[in-house]
């Protein structure tokens, strides 16, 4: 692999392919850096299963409940609308 970073004073740029690239299906990419933008690491969203033993069980059955109701409320205002 060949990597290189540079400054063009023009339009036009000359490129020297490898030898030992002829006849191989290869990849040109052309970016200006400055428009990089770097991905952000999304962590992964927990569910009530990761918190399993942190709450009592009485905690968590009203959690669930709640959970639900608010769901299911959600779930009518959306219906209403369409």
């Amino acid at each position: 692999m060949i990597k290189t970073v540079t400054i063009p004073q023009n339009n036009l740029y000359s490129l020297s392919i490898p030898d030992n690239y002829i006849g191989k299906k290869i990849e040109i990419l052309m970016y200006a850096l400055d428009e990089v933008v770097e991905e952000k690491t999304v962590a992964p969203q927990k569910t009530m299963a990761d918190f399993w033993g942190s709450i009592s069980d009485a905690t968590a059955i009203e959690l669930h409940q709640s959970t639900e109701e608010n769901r299911n409320s959600w779930e009518e205002r959306l219906n209403k609308q369409f």
